[in-house]
C-alpha cells in the first residue's frame, strides 16, 4: 500500500514537472520559443532602464532595436512624467477627490476637510506645530507639479514656499471657514491634462 502511494507521488511530480515545462514552450510554426527566456531579457532592458540608461544606449548594448524597447515600456505604463501632488483644503468631498487622484496615479495626496484642518492645531504647543507643517512643505517640495486647492491666500503662501509648477483650483475666496465642495469632473480633466501632458513631453525627450 505504502509503495503505491510512493509510485503515484512519483508519477503525479513528474505529470506537473511535464506540464510547467509545456508552458514554458511556446511553439511558434518552426520555432520553439522559450517563455522564461524572454522574461529574463525583459527584466535585464529595463533593469538597465532604471539605472538611468537611455533607451538607445540600451538597445546597442543588447543588439536591439530603440523602437522595441520604447513600445515594451509603453506596454506596461502605468503613468509617466514629472511627479505631482495634490494638496487642498477644506474639502467637503474629500474622499471622491482622493479616490479620483488614486486613481490617476498621483504620487502624494493630501486632501482635508474643516475638522481635519483645525486638528492640525489643536492640542498641539507651537513648536510641534511648526514641525509638523515644516515637514509637509519638505514633503512637497519633491514633488515637481502641485495641483494647489484652496483660496488664494494660499496660493500665495505657496508660491513663496514652492519654485515648483503650481496648478490652482480656488474652492472660495478667502476667508475659508466652512467645507466647499470641489467639482469632481473639472478635478478630474485638469489632472487628467496634467498627467497627459507629461506623457507626451517625456515621448518628444525619448525622441530626440
Amino acid at each position: 500500500m505504502a509503495r503505491r502511494v510512493r509510485d503515484n507521488k512519483i508519477i503525479k511530480e513528474a505529470k506537473e514537472r511535464a506540464s510547467t515545462l509545456a508552458d514554458d514552450l511556446v511553439r511558434i510554426g518552426e520555432k520553439i520559443i522559450s517563455m522564461p527566456k524572454i522574461e529574463q531579457n525583459i527584466r535585464k532592458i529595463l533593469r538597465l532602464r532604471a539605472t538611468g540608461l537611455s533607451q538607445q544606449e540600451v538597445a546597442n548594448m543588447l543588439h536591439l532595436d530603440r523602437t522595441f524597447i520604447s513600445r515594451l515600456e509603453s506596454s506596461g505604463e502605468i503613468r509617466k512624467g514629472k511627479k505631482i501632488a495634490v494638496f487642498g483644503f477644506p474639502v467637503k468631498n474629500k474622499e471622491e477627490i482622493k479616490k479620483i487622484s488614486r486613481e490617476l496615479g498621483v504620487d502624494f495626496i493630501y486632501v482635508l476637510n474643516q475638522e481635519e484642518r483645525w486638528n492640525l492645531v489643536r492640542n498641539k504647543s507651537a513648536l510641534e506645530f511648526f514641525n509638523e507643517v515644516m515637514e509637509l512643505i519638505s514633503k512637497l517640495q519633491a514633488y515637481e507639479i502641485m495641483i494647489l486647492v484652496s483660496s488664494n491666500r494660499w496660493l500665495r503662501v505657496a508660491e513663496a514656499f514652492f519654485g515648483n509648477e503650481i496648478i490652482f483650483l480656488e474652492l472660495a475666496p478667502s476667508p475659508v471657514e466652512k467645507d466647499c465642495w470641489l467639482d469632481p469632473v473639472r478635478f478630474q480633466k485638469i489632472v487628467s491634462r496634467v498627467a497627459s501632458s507629461q506623457r507626451v513631453q517625456d515621448r518628444e525627450d525619448e525622441d530626440n
